[in-house]
């Protein structure tokens, strides 16, 4: 099958299976999805969103947020590991959105990349689920199943975003991530199908007669 067989197959696999890929992480705004979104790295969403409640009852935006100790954001945090380097970045940047943005999450790629803790991923995200903007992020879900699908040969996570908005329209890329993150997690797992299994993989390639072994972000 060539790649833009491919290509067309998945997309409207995933159209078929995920019509309205809800936001997986609970928020009321961008302040609260911007936080969600740091907690989730290294960690699951599920995870996640048992945490978040006790901790924006205890502050919800950046003015509440920026008056809490780094000591009492961790103990909350903690679950979602990469503790107390997330209760730093939460506080620091509660402080830089109130100073430098007048208490609101600012809209721009290089504005929030300037914040603690916020990388191009996170970024991303909040990019499309608190502002709409196109963008097209990679986590460890998307960059597996894109070697596996033979949309990348990328090493990295950088390298796959590249390719994948290349191959899929700008129009469909805020969908298309979620769709894929879903369907990893319920049809693709990294330690279960390998490529060779799922119906996307089976159908992109039945002739496949080994595992794929993917390269981690």
């Amino acid at each position: 099958m060539k790649l833009s067989e491919r290509v067309d197959l998945i997309d409207r696999k995933l159209n078929e299976l995920y019509p309205s890929p809800p936001i997986p992480l609970d928020h009321k705004d961008p302040f609260t999805l911007l936080v969600a979104v740091l907690l989730s790295a290294q960690c699951t969403d599920a995870r996640v969103n048992k945490v978040t409640p006790e901790l924006f009852a205890l502050a919800d935006n950046p003015f509440d947020m920026s008056k809490q100790t780094v000591e009492a954001i961790d103990q909350i945090v903690r679950p979602c590991g990469l503790a107390p380097r997330k209760a730093h970045a939460i506080r620091g940047l509660s402080e830089i959105v109130l100073r430098k943005h007048a208490g609101k999450v600012p809209s721009t790629f290089g504005e929030l990349e300037e914040l603690p803790g916020v990388g191009h991923k996170t970024a991303s995200v909040v990019m499309i689920q608190a502002f709409g903007h196109p963008a097209f992020p990679v986590d460890t879900h998307i960059h597996r199943l894109a070697q596996r699908w033979k949309l990348t040969h990328g090493k990295n996570v950088t390298q796959t975003e590249k390719d994948l908005k290349r191959h899929f329209p700008k129009e469909r890329w805020n969908k298309l991530h979620l769709q894929i993150i879903y369907y990893g997690r319920e049809h693709c797992p990294a330690h279960a199908c390998h490529g060779m299994e799922c119906m996307i993989c089976k159908a992109c390639f039945p002739e496949r007669k080994r595992k794929v072994k993917t390269k981690k972000a």
